[in-house]
């Protein structure tokens, strides 16, 4: 008798590393590796889709990302608002939410009125939940959150854990379950830090322009053969 299909991870956080070294591989300029990369991650939306995974989490640009030469940083730029265009009417078709997570006040108006259009246009959709991490940071999160709190009157005897995760940037979504980096490096660089608490992780040679379903398959069955026990101590059936 066949044994049930193991259920999938509810969140899945990915790190898209490599798009750089992708392009250099071929003698292309950067910007060439990050429109690759951008492809790559619609393909994963659809296996993540078919594959029943309710949120997916991308790191698309983080706060210290601003230290990239500016040519770089102008072309990510152009290239979220080519790739709203391009994509968003796709996304919507396939039932994506779109949610953009990171702070919005270093972003150009044009780039946050592509966000919220992206935002509105997906608000009802209910496939999957794309979370784009974007001018975002695990301590950042930690210090608005604490902001927030502070705002909102809670009393520093009253502030706990979960009282504090109620004002994280992805309060409305369970914690991740896999984390995946992509591109050889074995770090999580500021992402999901207050989240990441107990997430499995998985750390992939793949440069993230040619991660598809096969190395999102290997990444889930690593994930299903870790033994979850969140501190605890599973019992020991009786013989």
């Amino acid at each position: 008798m066949a044994q049930d299909r193991p259920a999938p991870p509810r969140h899945v956080a990915i790190v898209m590393d490599g798009n750089g070294r992708w392009a250099k591989k071929r003698f292309l300029p950067r910007f060439f590796g990050h429109k690759a990369g951008v492809d790559s991650l619609v393909k994963v939306v659809q296996a993540c889709i078919d594959r029943d995974i309710e949120h997916l989490t991308v790191f698309a640009f983080s706060s210290e990302n601003w230290k990239r030469p500016s040519d770089e940083v102008s072309g990510l730029m152009g290239l979220v608002l080519a790739a709203v265009s391009r994509y968003l009417a796709k996304m919507g078709a396939m039932g994506v939410r779109i949610r953009i997570v990171g702070d919005r006040d270093a972003v150009s108006d044009k780039l946050r009125n592509a966000w919220n259009e992206a935002e509105s246009s997906t608000l009802h959709n209910t496939k999957l939940t794309l979370n784009v991490a974007f001018n975002y940071g695990g301590r950042w999160d930690i210090v608005q959150a604490c902001r927030k709190a502070i705002e909102a009157g809670v009393p520093a005897a009253e502030l706990t854990e979960a009282r504090l995760s109620e004002f994280m940037a992805m309060s409305y979504a369970p914690d991740p379950d896999l984390f995946i980096r992509t591109g050889g490096e074995v770090r999580i660089s500021n992402f999901l830090l207050w989240q990441a608490a107990y997430t499995e992780f998985v750390f992939s040679d793949c440069l993230w322009p040619e991660f598809g379903e096969r190395e999102l398959d290997a990444a889930i069955a690593a994930f299903h053969e870790r033994d979850r026990r969140f501190g605890g101590v599973k019992e020991t059936p009786a013989a």
